[in-house]
């Protein structure tokens, strides 16, 4: 059984940085894409970054130069290094995994609040 679980996550002025961990189980941690979404008061999840499991990374417009996703296959764990953390960064945290691109295992959700 897959399990996910993520940590990092906390209250931050905006400006300011975290980093999010993701330490995965039940798989085979190298093949497997993983990826971060995100889940803000009142709006859709929305996908944040993905590594896939050869190590090419994606990010989406708003978050390309701030955000860096990154793993340790050793460690069996993903990073998202966030930087110039802004008020509409807040939202709950959510690492993903699959054999594809389309996640099939979720982890239970870190919360990230940005003050102003």
């Amino acid at each position: 059984q897959v399990q996910l679980v993520e940590t990092g996550g906390g209250l931050v002025q905006a400006g300011g940085s975290l980093r999010l961990s993701c330490a995965a189980s039940g798989l085979t941690f190298s093949g497997y894409h993983m990826h971060w979404y995100r889940q803000a008061p009142g709006k859709q999840r929305e996908l944040v970054a993905t590594v896939s499991s050869g190590g090419s990374t994606y990010y989406i417009d708003s978050m390309r130069g701030r955000f860096t996703v990154s793993r340790d296959n050793a460690l069996n764990t993903v990073y998202l290094q966030m930087d110039t953390l802004k008020p509409e960064d807040t939202a709950v945290y959510y690492c993903a995994a699959g054999r594809t691109l389309t996640p099939d295992s979720w982890g239970q959700g870190t919360q990230v609040t940005v003050s102003s």
